[in-house]
């Protein structure tokens, strides 16, 4: 008997799985489907989905067997297919905007624009973002990634002199409160170069140290122990202690030796500023400009370093120019290579800490008293402004005597040359720092933004033939924006190094700046 023919089923299961409208459709067959994406414009590997939704696979790679809905009357290829309206998917924001994106998703942000107008928002937001992720990959180039500290940190944990490689008998560094000695360390079959910190009698702001977050411009502790001292390492200032160790008396003299706590961190420091500025002399003469730009952005960092203590609730132990540390970066900046390599910039670092107890004092009505308490008690937060403005002094290689300065034996500060074009902002800097009324000193952030437009403007000629007005500042913020994203993709067509310690200052800058702040600074930088 013949039997029936079969029932189309073939053309029902088609008319329910009509392809979705959407983007095209890669090939199976292809082994690299996402190759090129990032160019031209194919959907990531796992694209956002809709909340609730059953899988992560994208819709078009979904078989035709999974999980559907149930037909509620038979349909034909004629007829056309009843779809119900899903949820609308929330547009983009210009912070998830890439370049790669399908334009299925970015038509739904350009639909509702009008205008130019419109469009310029975007492409201005997308700018905005792309610093804000620029700049957080180059801090982890600088700094390294936290999760990897965070590795050491517990490989490190119960270590001791046994575990480590002296790799200098002498220090490497000596601050005004501890020394500084190179190790090396073996970790994931790599040898690693970290500095054992070794306190000088006195100084207790340990505990402190090893709870501050982590910044670019403060000392960073990935490990701590407390052992006797080996018989090699040579401690500078404390009597017999070269001839002690340089001896073949091991055994003898390791009983002799104290036991000491030891931190150690992942930063190496091969100078304290007061070194630098010491030998700096020549420098200074002979290139000006590239001193004093050098002298800005290290006060930049400073200023950077002691706002973050603030955030933390922790003061500066001790801020001079022999308690402040200067690392080696990755590696110099493309035009500072070569002849121009001692120009480069290092990281300084803030290294002694105290927890602060008390409350910033009030404006005192004894002018004098205050700025006498100011600098003489104590180290507190409201000395942090007269420290950074000695320091100015100190970097520039100007003579300020403190003595003179608190007795008000002379109603004027010490002149600053006019060597380059930041001697002016510097010595404004300097009066605002260190003015008698502590009302009207400029804090420790404002210091900060001074310094800031004082390396990357905008500088008093833009105000020459223009008004100052927030809507020229607005203007002048988004052109050096964009102007500084094609920099660095210029850079990165060549075969440039990474990106340096002094264009991520850079890219803070514009990250964060606002025309409301460059007003408020300009009126005070070019009163």
């Amino acid at each position: 008997d013949l039997l029936p023919p079969p029932l189309p089923k073939k053309q029902l299961q088609r008319a329910e799985s009509l392809p979705e409208q959407g983007p095209s459709q890669h090939c199976r067959g292809d082994p690299t489907p996402w190759a090129g994406s990032i160019l031209y414009g194919i959907p990531p590997a796992h694209p956002r989905h809709e909340e609730g939704a059953p899988s992560s696979i994208p819709p078009w790679d979904r078989p035709s067997w999974g999980p559907k809905k149930p037909l509620t009357k038979s349909q034909s290829l004629g007829e056309p297919v009843a779809r119900s309206s899903p949820q609308k998917a929330p547009s983009p924001s210009p912070a998830e905007l890439t370049f790669g994106m399908v334009d299925r998703e970015l038509g739904q942000l350009l639909q509702p624009l009008e205008g130019p107008a419109g469009v310029c928002g975007v492409v201005l937001g997308c700018q905005a973002a792309a610093l804000a992720r620029l700049s957080a990959r180059i801090q982890e180039e600088l700094v390294g990634l936290e999760e990897r500290q965070q590795l050491l940190e517990a490989e490190l944990a119960g270590k001791s002199w046994a575990a480590l490689s002296i790799l200098d008998w002498e220090p490497c560094c000596e601050s005004r409160d501890a020394w500084y000695f190179r190790v090396g360390f073996t970790f994931e079959q790599t040898q690693l170069v970290f500095a054992a910190k070794v306190p000088k009698p006195g100084c207790a702001s340990l505990g402190v140290q090893s709870s501050l977050g982590a910044h670019c411009s403060i000392q960073r502790l990935i490990g701590r122990f407390t052992d006797r001292l080996p018989w090699e390492l040579v401690l500078p200032g404390i009597p017999g202690e070269q001839s002690q160790s340089r001896s073949g008396e091991e055994p003898a003299r390791l009983a002799t030796r104290p036991i000491l706590q030891v931190l150690i961190s992942p930063e190496v420091p091969y100078q304290t500023l007061a070194g630098f500025v010491k030998g700096s002399h020549g420098l200074h003469r002979t290139s000006p400009g590239h001193y004093e730009r050098l002298a800005c952005l290290l006060l930049l960092q400073v200023c950077m370093g002691l706002e973050h203590l603030r955030v933390q609730n922790v003061g500066q132990g001790d801020l001079c120019p022999e308690n402040l540390l200067l690392v080696q970066c990755p590696c110099p900046p493309r035009s500072q290579q070569g002849k121009e390599a001692s120009l480069s910039l290092p990281r300084l670092l803030i290294s002694s800490f105290f927890k602060v107890k008390d409350k910033r004092r009030p404006c005192s009505t004894s002018q004098e008293q205050d700025w006498t308490e100011g600098l003489t008690a104590p180290p507190s937060l409201v000395a942090d402004e007269l420290n950074v403005g000695m320091l100015i002094y100190q970097i520039l290689h100007v003579d300020i005597s403190l003595e003179n300065t608190l007795g008000f034996r002379s109603n004027r500060l010490p002149e600053i040359p006019s060597l380059s074009i930041y001697s002016t902002g510097l010595k404004r800097l300097a009066v605002l720092l260190l003015h008698r009324d502590p009302c009207k000193r400029v804090s420790v952030e404002q210091a900060r933004s001074i310094l800031q437009v004082l390396l990357w403007g905008p500088r008093q000629e833009l105000f020459a033939r223009s008004k100052k007005t927030l809507t020229l500042l607005r203007s002048w913020v988004e052109v050096k924006r964009a102007l500084l994203l094609l920099k660095f993709a210029e850079n990165s067509a060549g075969a440039g190094a990474s990106p340096s310690l002094e264009e991520w200052l850079c890219c803070q800058y514009f990250k964060e700046v606002t025309e409301h702040t460059l007003y408020q600074v300009t009126q005070a930088l070019y009163a």
